[in-house]
């Protein structure tokens, strides 16, 4: 996970270092990669300073240790006043725990779960994302068939959801209102969560007819 995201942010033309216990881990940057490479703990403040904290933009936390991300994404919240913090966290509630800390987390298992789970043709009811107040989510809808040939437009209409991305064939679609829904398509919505049973259930019901 660092590695790639240290080469797209090294990609998109950003200043990029790395911190790593285990020096061998550099080898997985790759040789053209750009980018400083800096031996030790990502929650440790030389380490950091030495790494340029002090003058950095953002700053992401991707070791596989939720503890390790947590202690690094709060030094470097509450230390140094980095503006841009995310961290990830493998424990859902945990995540959610720090996200109303003021801490953006990455929480994988609940995401790589609802991706299996849509692959495999199921919906799962769980959110997807759910913002720090709990106000807002983002959730999977599965859709009765006489939705397909809506477009997206009368779809969030009716259901006071709106479709932020669309899974495709195996590829993702950002929609616009006229964007027609299709028979195998796996809708993520965002949504007020005081809103989600009702969206689920018109849009897993037939669709209302004027």
């Amino acid at each position: 996970m660092g590695s790639a995201l240290a080469g797209a942010m090294s990609g998109l033309g950003h200043d990029v270092v790395v911190i790593d216990r285990d020096e061998t881990a550099f080898r997985r940057l790759g040789e053209d990669f750009r980018g400083r490479r800096v031996c030790g703990v990502g929650f440790d403040r030389d380490v950091l300073k030495d790494a340029g904290i002090e003058d950095c933009d953002a700053f992401a936390a991707v070791s596989s240790g939720d503890n390790s991300n947590i202690i690094a994404a709060r030094v470097a919240r509450e230390t140094f006043d980095v503006d841009r913090v995310v961290a990830r966290i493998y424990d859902a509630k945990r995540a959610a725990v720090y996200e109303r800390l003021g801490i953006p987390t990455v929480a994988t298992v609940p995401w790589t779960t609802q991706r299996f789970v849509a692959a495999l043709g199921e919906t799962s009811s769980t959110p997807v994302w759910t913002d720090p107040s709990g106000s807002v989510v983002m959730a999977v809808l599965d859709f009765h068939e006489s939705w397909v040939g809506t477009d997206a437009g009368k779809f969030q209409e009716l259901t006071g959801a709106r479709v932020a991305f669309l899974s495709r064939m195996g590829n993702t679609v950002l929609p616009d209102p006229r964007t027609v829904i299709q028979d195998d398509d796996v809708l993520y919505v965002a949504t007020l969560a005081s809103n989600v049973d009702n969206a689920r259930a018109v849009a897993g019901a037939e669709m209302p007819r004027e």
